[in-house]
Formats: C-alpha cells, sequence, structure tokens
C-alpha cells in the first residue's frame, strides 16, 4: 500500500483530472441502477396483459434509452479526460526522470547501460499511467457500483445482500494473498528484460564492429538466453495466479449459487414478483462484474508496483555533486588552474593520490602517464564531474566546489578522443553550447576549424544532416565539427583529449592545425596520445602510481632519466617491443 500511495502521491497534480473522472464513474454507476429497476418494472406491467398500462411501458422504454445514452456520453466523457490525464502524466513521469538523470553523477553512468536506462522508464512509465487511468476509469464506478447494487438488493432481501457482500473480503483477500510471489517472479522477468535490452542498445549502437567480427549469432544467441529465462519464469509465475483465480472463482460460482436459488426459490413461492426477481437478477449481475474486475485491478496495481520499482529507485537517487546554497559564479580572468593534494578513488580504488599541480594562464599542459594513471580523471574533477574525495581545485583563485556547475562547464571547452556528435544537422552539432548562435558565427568557427570547406560540399551544406553520432562523416570530418563546437563556445579553459590519436596523416595535419587556433590564447591541458604533441607543449606532467612524477617543460624532462625521458627512447628503437611499450602509456609515434 505504501508503493501505491507514492505512485498516487507523486501524480497530485492531476488530482483535478482524477475528481471529474471520479465524479462521471460515480454518476454513471448511479445511472446503471436504474436499469434493473426499469427492467423489472417492465416485466410485472406485462403480467397484467391486456390490462398493461402502454403510456408506462413507453416511459419505461424512454427510461432506457435515455440511462443508456447518459452512461455512453459520460464514458467517453471519462474516456477522453482519462487520455489526457494518461498523456500528461506520461509528460510529467518523462520529464521529471529525464531531468533527474541529467542531474546524477558520472558514477551512475559509469555502472549502468544505457538500454537498461532506457527500458526502465519505457516499462515504469507505462505501467503507472495505465493503473493511474484504470483507478480513475474503474475503481471508484467499481466501488459506488457495488455500493448502490447492495443497497437496493438489501431493500428486498437482506440475506442475498450479505451473501453478495461477503464476496469482497474473501476474494479480496485470497487475491491480495497472491500478490507477493507474482510480484517477486515480476522482478526477476524486469531484470533479464533489461539485461537484454541493454545489450540490445550496445549492439545497435556498435553494429559494424558486431558486422566486422561476424558476431551476429553470438549477439541473438545472448538476447535468446535472457529471453528464454523469462520464457521459464512466466510459466510458474502464470500458472501460480491462474490456480488462485481458479480457486477464487469456485467460491465466487459457490455463493451466486446459493443466491440465485434463494431468488428463484422465493420466486416461486410468490416472497418476489417475477419482475422483482428479474431485478434481483440484474442487481447480482450488475455485482458479479466488479468482483471480476478485482482480479483486473489487482493483477495490474501488481505490475504497477514490480513494474515502478526501479523507476522510483532511481529518482531516490541523490546527486552527489551539488551547487552548494550560496554558490557563486566563477569568473575567469586569467585561466590559472591549481590542484591542491588532490586524491580520488573509484570504488575504494585509488586512482590519484594527493595530486599538486600549478597551471599557468594561455599555457598548454600535457598530462603522461601509462593507462588507468588517473590522465582523464584530472579532466573529469576539474569538469566536476566528480569531486575529488580530498583537496581541492581552484581556477583563479575560486575553488570550482563553491561556483555552480553551470558557470563552471561554460567556461570549458572539450574536445574528446570520440567526437561525440549527435544525430541532426551540422549547425545544430556546432551550435549545440550556444543554440542561439548567428549563422555568421557558425560559419566562422567552421572556417577556423577547417570545416566550411567540406561542409559546403555537402548537398545541404550546414544543413545537412549527419546521421547518429555522425556516422556519415570521416573521423576527420567529425574531429573538425567537435573543434569548431569548442571553438564556438569560447571558453577560456580547454581539455583536449588528444584528437587526432587515431586519423590519416591527411586529416590529422588539418585537424591540428585546427587545434593550434583553437588552443590560442586559453589554457589548455592535453590528454597526450602522440610524442609530437608533447613536444610541442610549454610544460609536461608525468603521473606515476597515482602521483606526480615529473613536472617540467620538454627540454627540461628530455634527459631527466625520467617517464619522458624514457618515451622519447622507446620513440627511436622502431620496433614491436617498443610500440608496444609506448601503447602502455596510451602513445603513438
Amino acid at each position: 500500500m505504501k508503493h501505491i500511495w507514492r505512485i498516487i502521491k507523486f501524480s497530485k497534480f492531476l488530482w483535478p483530472y482524477y475528481v471529474i473522472v471520479s465524479v462521471v464513474s460515480v454518476i454513471v454507476a448511479a445511472l446503471n441502477l436504474l436499469l434493473p429497476i426499469f427492467s423489472g418494472s417492465a416485466i410485472d406491467e406485462l403480467r397484467k396483459g391486456t390490462a398493461a398500462d402502454v403510456k408506462i411501458m413507453l416511459l419505461l422504454a424512454t427510461g432506457v434509452f435515455l440511462v443508456d445514452f447518459s452512461t455512453t456520453l459520460l464514458s467517453n466523457l471519462g474516456g477522453y479526460l482519462g487520455d489526457q490525464m494518461q498523456v500528461r502524466l506520461q509528460r510529467y513521469l518523462g520529464m521529471r526522470y529525464y531531468e533527474h538523470l541529467l542531474s546524477l553523477p558520472q558514477q551512475y553512468y559509469d555502472k549502468e547501460l544505457s538500454g537498461k536506462i532506457i527500458n526502465r522508464l519505457n516499462r515504469s512509465i507505462n505501467q503507472i499511467t495505465l493503473f493511474m487511468q484504470m483507478w480513475s476509469n474503474n475503481f471508484l464506478q467499481f466501488v459506488f457500483s457495488t455500493i448502490f447494487a447492495l443497497a437496493a438488493i438489501a431493500y428486498y432481501s437482506w440475506p442475498i445482500a450479505l451473501l453478495l457482500f461477503a464476496l469482497y473480503p474473501i476474494y479480496i483477500f485470497m487475491t491480495v494473498k497472491t500478490s507477493g510471489k507474482w510480484i517477486e517472479y515480476a522482478g526477476k522477468i524486469n531484470k533479464n528484460w533489461d539485461i537484454a535490452s541493454g545489450r540490445f542498445a550496445e549492439v545497435i549502437g556498435q553494429i559494424k564492429v558486431v558486422k566486422s567480427y561476424i558476431q551476429e549469432k553470438h549477439e541473438l544467441g545472448f538476447l535468446h538466453k535472457y529471453y528464454s529465462k523469462n520464457v521459464k519464469l512466466t510459466k510458474p509465475q502464470s500458472s501460480y495466479w491462474h490456480k488462485k483465480d481458479m480457486q477464487r472463482r469456485f467460491i465466487l460460482s459457490v455463493i451466486f449459487y446459493a443466491v440465485y436459488a434463494i431468488i428463484f426459490v422465493e420466486a416461486a413461492r410468490g416472497v418476489f414478483t417475477p419482475g422483482q426477481a428479474v431485478a434481483l437478477i440484474l442487481f447480482s449481475m450488475q455485482i458479479r462484474i466488479p468482483i471480476f474486475t478485482i482480479s483486473f485491478l489487482v493483477e495490474n496495481t501488481q505490475r504497477a508496483v514490480a513494474d515502478s520499482k526501479d523507476y522510483f529507485e532511481i529518482m531516490n537517487i541523490n546527486p552527489q555533486i551539488k551547487d552548494i546554497q550560496d554558490a557563486t559564479e566563477l569568473r575567469v580572468n586569467n585561466g590559472a588552474i591549481k590542484m591542491k593534494n588532490v586524491a580520488f578513488a573509484y570504488d575504494d580504488k585509488p586512482v590519484l593520490k594527493n595530486i599538486s599541480l600549478d597551471i599557468q594562464p594561455d599555457t598548454k599542459v600535457a598530462l603522461v602517464g601509462e593507462s588507468g594513471e588517473g590522465k582523464t580523471t584530472i579532466a573529469n574533477l576539474l569538469l566536476r564531474l566528480y569531486d575529488p574525495n580530498k583537496g581541492n581545485i581552484e581556477i583563479d583563485n575560486q575553488d570550482i566546489s563553491g561556483v555552480t556547475q553551470e558557470s563552471l562547464r561554460k567556461n570549458i571547452g572539450v574536445v574528446f578522443q570520440d567526437p561525440a556528435l549527435f544525430s541532426g544537422s551540422i549547425k545544430e552539432n556546432i551550435s549545440y553550447a550556444n543554440p542561439g548562435a548567428a549563422e555568421e558565427a557558425i560559419v566562422a568557427a567552421a572556417k577556423a576549424a577547417n570545416a566550411h570547406e567540406f561542409i559546403t560540399k555537402l548537398e545541404k551544406g550546414y544543413n545537412a544532416e549527419i546521421g547518429e553520432r555522425g556516422l556519415k562523416l570521416s573521423g576527420g570530418q567529425k574531429q573538425r565539427l567537435a573543434i569548431a563546437r569548442a571553438l564556438l563556445k569560447n571558453a577560456p579553459i580547454l581539455i583536449l583529449d588528444e584528437a587526432t590519436s587515431s586519423l590519416d596523416s591527411k586529416s590529422e595535419h588539418m585537424v591540428q592545425e585546427a587545434l593550434e587556433r583553437l588552443m590560442k590564447g586559453r589554457t589548455t591541458i592535453i590528454i597526450a596520445h602522440r610524442l609530437s604533441t608533447i613536444q610541442n607543449v610549454d610544460t609536461i606532467v608525468t603521473l606515476k602510481d597515482g602521483a606526480v612524477d615529473e613536472i617540467g617543460s620538454p627540454k627540461q624532462l628530455e634527459n631527466s632519466g625520467g617517464i619522458y625521458d624514457a618515451l622519447l627512447k622507446l620513440q627511436q628503437g622502431h620496433t614491436e617491443k617498443t610500440k608496444k611499450q609506448l601503447q602502455k602509456f596510451d602513445i603513438k609515434e
């Protein structure tokens, strides 16, 4: 019940809709009460034979028509309002979920598959909206139909009313008793769907890899494995539910047998007129429908509880990185960066240990170290995608934990090794950080990134669609668009996860040229992947065992006996062994 109340409370902004739909449902329930009365009265009037009053018969027929028309009209009004309520609730739940996901720390995404996240959203929203629509459209009508019908039956015969009333606690108790086990099965089934959906999304996103390594059968086998698990789980789940449902319906049939036996016997003895007997039978049938509806209500409630559990678990995750109450706007005048005794660990696995750096404004700093030594972690900490476990980071003497995340990231441009483009037009991708940018500014950024020439050769130019993640473009073209995006952002601090490491020589030359323009006048941190890049920076910072090993200019470190000196010597080897050793540092010659 706690979880059900949470769903209802979560959608309280729709209560005006619920009230109107509920009122409509009560009126429909009351109108349905008139049909057995009109039908019974008509039968009693017909018993008079030729003495039957034609006017009364016409009035009763008109009453049946008006009740029928009114219930149709009101039911459709309720259905229309229910549809509006459903789509508004879907929008609300979807936006709340999406907004919350965007506020969660990077660590959450490090552990979760995107397909799982999407599947949970779709499953939860569908079930929650169906649940709310079901309860607003069916529950009150079910309750008041029962109350009105039992009151009418009690007027004729309180023993019959008592028998029918006894059905509800018995039926509800037996139904609720089955819920726990059903929900347990549903949780296992949902877990398998999430794993399968997560893999499905990964495969679609990496379809070239799947095809090139001829792994279609393997991926089909993966999905088949989890789909088959759910087939096996659904069998006992469904069997359990329907066995219990048979038991419930048997008790229902026994009680209705007793009800009909009383009605028939009492009518034969003259206690009830034929019309009264027909009215009682029709009232009993009206009660029978809500009784059967209990199974439907409980089953859908179970689904709502099971399928929305993940939704609310995610909504319960508190963003670990928040702006403090009195957070200020970051003001960058020079772009000086200081890291003081910074330590960080991923899930208790230490990556950085007491790192201290002093990066001067308008300089280029290369981070060098073996894979896993924390080069990318430093960039992520500067962007505040993670918070350090210890120490602090300052930009122009302002602690980044005390400024708003928006103002921090507004002042940092990033070019990733993977360009990370979106489906849409070239214009939309360049102006991603500044959607309102003028056409002239977008073209200027593209020209500075050496991208204007290839863009104008495309059929639709800047309005050309690039496909998901820019799949219609070459690697060099994608990187130049990413650089144009960073140029248009015009942030005073720049992070480069070396954007030329996987390009051919022609593309590399054009991208490197664009990068030189981008780095001009900015404080730049480079996660270095090429020795040629390292040799052209102002400062090299080498990392070893999670700590700073050396700091100095390329000239100062070239004969120091440290990591950079070793890399230079490895470069001269030109053997497979030296290439492998360079790869440990994510370095290409």
